[in-house]
């Protein structure tokens, strides 16, 4: 585990995320193939996971969260000493639990999934943290659903300056006093259970009893609650036409909270990623990513080589993109994805055509495409849906058992 430590080129700070924003640069002629070149060769200096607060990160910081980590521990560099020392303590802590009989039920309570989620919003964390803790709380029979997180989202301010949107990687928090630091601020702020049990043995008010009240001053990259980045969290719930079962939004540094525009349809990312280079996109348009769902995938793909470049080609806040795929916890813009149903099962997305009107309103928690009922019905009738593209072996088997993205594309 932990993270890697950013790349470095011309005093910047690289991540994985730098060098497929940088194809598409390249693809849009503001960067030659010497400096495509050495942003890929410096990105990723060494071990670990993506550097910024992407969906690695995200989730490691959510368990700490949830108390299934010791605290400090998710934002260590794999690297580090600091690495080594917490796998050791985690050993010994994982003894104590079984000494004590503190099981992992006893911790992954409905409270304790609340404070990931709210964590999550805190440090701006990935999309992908909706569709796992979903899922988690499914395994642990905890009773929690996709609007939680948007009830969560409204109390919750984003006071972290994080990549892919903000300037700093996982490092940098760490050196800023770490999850635990976001923790004692919200738990101050009343936004935390206190006492939810954690793998230390202890409730999460006794681990942070004495963790600073306010971060250091030299320091930006855990703001002032009162002057956050985002007065409410980033990851946006949506309902409509288009996703009758839900959709998730990610708007930190997102311009527009409405934007509407023409559909320009793709039934794969590959499809959708050689129009981009292809320079087929323009400003204004909804890309549609489709049949990349749970079922339709199978597998529910991460969309970020098109998320990124669209940013690439400078149209990041210009250009829309819908999918009943996923993102990597690196994208960023105007992206809505988990869309449910997804076109394979003949939801919405799946009867849209080029040049359909999408609009997508964050402040309204809406996203339609803006057909009749009866055009829609009629299109339903026309729909046939494509073959799932295995037959036989384990992407066949979760084809046929995946459930739908909004209850955490679960298997069982």
């Amino acid at each position: 585990g932990g993270t890697i430590k950013p790349g470095q080129l011309d005093g910047n700070d690289l991540t994985v995320v730098s060098v497929f924003e940088a194809v598409g640069q390249f693809g849009a002629g503001t960067i030659d193939q010497n400096q495509l070149i050495n942003i890929e060769q410096n990105a990723c200096p060494g071990f670990g996971s993506c550097g910024g607060m992407f969906t690695a990160n995200t989730m490691s910081s959510a368990f700490e969260a949830l108390g299934m980590s010791l605290p400090y521990s998710s934002t260590m560099a794999n690297e580090d000493k600091d690495k080594e020392i917490s796998t050791w303590q985690s050993a010994k802590a994982l003894l104590n639990m079984i000494e004590k009989n503190i099981l992992p039920r006893d911790i992954m309570t409905r409270e304790a999934f609340e404070n990931a989620i709210a964590v999550v919003m805190a440090v701006g964390g990935s999309t992908n943290a909706v569709l796992h803790l979903l899922a988690i709380a499914h395994s642990a029979g905890v009773q929690l659903c996709i609007d939680d997180f948007e009830v969560i989202r409204k109390k919750v301010p984003v006071f972290c300056d994080m990549k892919p949107s903000g300037k700093y990687v996982a490092i940098d928090l760490h050196h800023s006093g770490g999850i635990p630091q976001v923790m004692k601020m919200m738990l101050n702020s009343g936004l935390l259970h206190g006492d939810c049990l954690t793998v230390t043995g202890k409730i999460i008010a006794e681990n942070l009893k004495d963790v600073p009240d306010q971060p250091r001053e030299d320091q930006d990259v855990i703001l002032p609650m009162d002057r956050p980045k985002s007065t409410e969290g980033h990851l946006v719930i949506l309902r409509g036409n288009l996703c009758p079962e839900g959709a998730v939004a990610k708007v930190l540094g997102v311009k527009t909270q409405n934007f509407t525009g023409p559909a320009r349809v793709f039934n794969s990312e590959e499809e959708c990623l050689d129009a981009i280079l292809d320079d087929r996109i323009q400003e204004g348009d909804t890309v549609v990513i489709r049949f990349e769902g749970p079922k339709g995938g199978p597998g529910m793909r991460e969309m970020l080589a098109p998320t990124s470049a669209i940013v690439g080609k400078g149209l990041g806040d210009k250009v829309a993109l819908i999918t009943d795929g996923r993102f990597s916890g690196g994208t960023y813009g105007i992206v809505v994805g988990h869309i449910a149903p997804e076109a394979q099962l003949g939801g919405v997305l799946a009867l849209i055509k080029d040049n359909d009107t999408i609009n997508i309103d964050i402040e309204h928690n809406q996203l339609n495409v803006q057909l009749s009922d009866e055009e829609l019905e009629q299109r339903r009738k026309a729909f046939i849906a494509p073959e799932i593209k295995y037959k036989t072996g384990v992407l066949a088997k979760y084809a046929k058992l995946v459930g739908s993205a909004c209850k955490g594309a679960v298997t069982d």
